[in-house]
């Protein structure tokens, strides 16, 4: 479109300044109101003008598209697609499914993919992920991206930035739903949860029908919880309140073997043990890799110690926070020479960078985040080890994390109050942490600033303080050797750091 006569030329990082809408660890987010069709436009262009610079598509090529349930992706998708339209392509639209389901499918038709999403973010807000036809952008791919401008026609949106035309979204297909399902119908061995008791607690996630279907398609006993017609944000890594009670209520009548669920787009799971008691997310995640047999595992630095300590893995690497940072080291890894690598996050998303084979059957790569092979790997792990899901937990080392975060708290306040504490003088760094949190928890031995910083005491204590990636927040993570000592850490940092506002 560059080069029509009355376009507007739109330099992508004055856009993303101008709207507030800006990138992330997981593609742009912002508030719903500011992602204006001509905003999601234009980033959708630059991505497909992207594409086409780096040899990823070409003319006509396909674009599989899908969204959540949050009441602005419909509006959203449509804005998308009529910028794949504009580019030259044709966009394929998936529906309201998991960002691992299109993206899967995507993969393997070796085609970009687009998910309107703002993962477990409240519905005042939305997001865009961005998928090559290899899988997701990288960060020097956002900054390629991001560093483009593009050409918006004369008349294409009002004022307002809402497009003056029809809705452009062609029917759907359910392919990529069905594909999905079957991936883990035909890698589990067939009626292998026969016997077990599973509640799904489906709220608003786009992955509630699917992980129903696939528990009962490999036998399991499943109850659907508490749907919702409204969205519903659910954070895998700051769990409210009230699911921590539906959860233990909800074991408690039925007698499950385990409750599972995900956030609003299906890429990060939930699941609980016996007694609806939510495992933490990189807890999960070493059990999914303990069955998967993985050999090397990339996990960011926030995540559980329990993972070194284990022994149950040749390798380990630790990254940035963020989906992008544990794929570049799960590439590193296999570049290395590295097998069946495998990557999780905190969040419990799980990434698998080299094909799984067990038994025989075989679990293509999925380098993104999953929801759904976790809570399948941890009650075939446990069934195996002919434990229950707690029983399991109390195999590995005793080591708790528990995270919070102080909402509406602006990256830049949290940028500039962690500086004092990462001037890069290792000596004046430790005291200044002492100074915040010494009195607390006492004399601190080591701050690693990879992402943040995190904060270790001489008792073996953890504190970890960053900005979201995702959102006007400051988020603290702590690690002891007792549930209850990570949630008093928690909450004594949490006061702490209140004072910061």
């Amino acid at each position: 479109m560059t080069g029509q006569q009355g376009a507007e030329k739109v330099l992508i990082s004055e856009l993303m300044d101008q709207s507030g809408v800006k990138f992330g660890t997981s593609g742009a987010r912002g508030l719903a109101t500011d992602m204006t069709d001509r905003v999601c436009y234009a980033y959708t262009l630059a991505f497909m003008q992207f594409l086409d610079g780096i040899g990823d598509i070409e003319s006509g090529c396909r674009v599989a598209i899908a969204g959540d349930f949050r009441p602005s992706s419909p509006r959203i998708m449509n804005a998308v697609a009529l910028a794949v339209i504009d580019a030259g392509c044709e966009p394929v639209v998936c529906g309201f499914i998991p960002t691992p389901a299109v993206a899967c499918y995507a993969m393997s038709l070796g085609i970009p993919s687009i998910m309107v999403t703002g993962s477990h973010i409240p519905d005042d807000r939305n997001g865009i992920k961005f998928y090559k036809s290899t899988g997701e952008i990288l960060k020097n791919d956002e900054q390629a991206m991001t560093a483009r401008s593009v050409s918006i026609a004369a008349g294409l949106f009002d004022a307002a930035g809402n497009a003056t035309g029809e809705a452009v979204l062609p029917a759907e297909t359910n392919d990529a739903e069905r594909d999905y399902v079957r991936r883990y119908l035909d890698f589990f061995p067939a009626n292998c949860l026969a016997g077990q008791k599973v509640g799904v607690y489906q709220h608003s996630t786009v992955a509630r029908d699917m992980l129903v279907e696939v528990m009962r398609g490999l036998g399991a006993q499943v109850t659907a919880l508490g749907r919702s017609e409204h969205f519903i944000p659910v954070d895998t890594e700051a769990i409210r309140p009230e699911d921590v009670s539906l959860a233990a209520e909800w074991a408690e009548e039925y007698g499950f073997d385990c409750i599972v669920s995900a956030d609003g787009d299906g890429d990060r799971p939930l699941i609980s043990d016996e007694h609806g008691v939510w495992l933490r997310g990189d807890v999960a995640g070493i059990l999914c890799a303990r069955y998967l047999q993985a050999e090397c595992v990339a996990t960011p630095v926030s995540c559980n110690s329990a993972v070194e300590k284990c022994g149950w893995f040749e390798r380990i690497d630790r990254t940035r926070i963020g989906s992008p940072f544990v794929i570049a080291a799960m590439d590193a890894a296999i570049a290395e020479g590295a097998d069946n690598v495998v990557g999780y996050e905190a969040n419990g998303g799980f990434l698998t960078a080299t094909d799984i084979v067990l038994n025989s059957r075989v679990l293509t790569a999925l380098p993104t985040r999953d929801a759904m092979i976790v809570p399948l790997a941890i009650l075939m792990l446990a069934k195996t080890e002919g434990n229950s899901i707690a029983e399991l937990l109390a195999t590995l080392p005793q080591r708790f994390t528990y995270s919070d975060r102080l909402k509406e708290f602006p990256t830049e306040l949290s940028e500039s109050r962690l500086a004092a504490l990462k001037t890069g003088d290792i000596a004046a760094d430790i005291q200044a942490a002492e100074s915040l949190l010494g009195e607390a928890f006492g004399p601190v031995v080591s701050i690693d600033t990879t992402d943040g910083i995190r904060i270790t005491f001489a008792s073996d204590e953890v504190a970890h303080l960053r900005p979201s990636g995702n959102a006007p927040e400051l988020r603290c993570y702590n690690e002891a050797a007792s549930e209850e000592r990570a949630v008093e850490m928690n909450q004594i940092c949490m006061s702490i750091l209140e004072s910061w506002r």
